[in-house]
């Protein structure tokens, strides 16, 4: 288990790493990409802990997402299952357990001052602080994709899933996109990768 998570995260956070999984009995799968969700955590029919995390993540966010989901575990077996997925009580777990890792020896130090401001109230999903993601995501594999805000209006652009869109108007924090297809307007956070099309 120590050479697998060396594989997959920071060399100063495996060996704490390892042992908040020994302590809370986690069953750890690392699997194939899922576009909806980067982990997630669930009490097994066995009563096992069980977690996953895909395993297309750098080792910065892989780390984000493996506490995130051991704060879920650790939240409700102290508060009770009847907790909000991602209410206070997950939020103060997830803080406790990030703190110990938000030093120099694990994350470079362009990240260390967005990591303490977004744990002073950790969101859902570190993608939804576009700010932290976008830095995140200096340390992917390189890619031809462009994010959501910094193609001009009225740009075409492909998803993931292969339907297209049309970058339309910015409302509050996230962009308003026409699909071609359908005519239905859906919201892109700005840091949605997409795949600018020739209009």
């Amino acid at each position: 288990m120590i050479e697998t998570l060396a594989k997959y995260i920071p060399e100063h956070a495996v060996k704490p790493v390892f042992d908040l999984i020994v302590a809370n009995q986690v069953h750890l799968k690392i699997v194939n990409e899922r576009a909806t969700r980067h982990g997630d955590y669930r009490k097994g029919p066995s009563g096992k802990h069980e977690i996953t995390v895909n395993s297309n993540l750098n080792k910065y966010k892989f780390l984000i997402t493996l506490i995130h989901e051991i704060g879920h575990l650790v939240a409700f077996e102290k508060f009770g299952r009847k907790i909000k997925p991602h209410g206070q009580e997950w939020k103060y777990t997830f803080q406790q357990l990030m703190v110990p890792y938000i030093r120099p020896e694990i994350f470079p130090n362009n990240l260390l001052p967005l990591l303490a401001k977004h744990f002073r109230n950790p969101s859902a999903s570190s993608d939804t602080d576009a700010t932290l993601a976008l830095a995140l995501k200096q340390f992917d594999k390189q890619n031809d994709n462009n994010y959501v805000f910094e193609i001009p209006f009225g740009s075409v652009f492909r998803i993931k899933n292969g339907k297209i869109f049309k970058k339309m108007a910015v409302r509050t924090k996230r962009f308003e996109c026409l699909e071609i297809s359908s005519g239905k307007l859906y919201l892109f956070n700005p840091n949605a990768e997409v795949e600018l099309l020739p209009n």
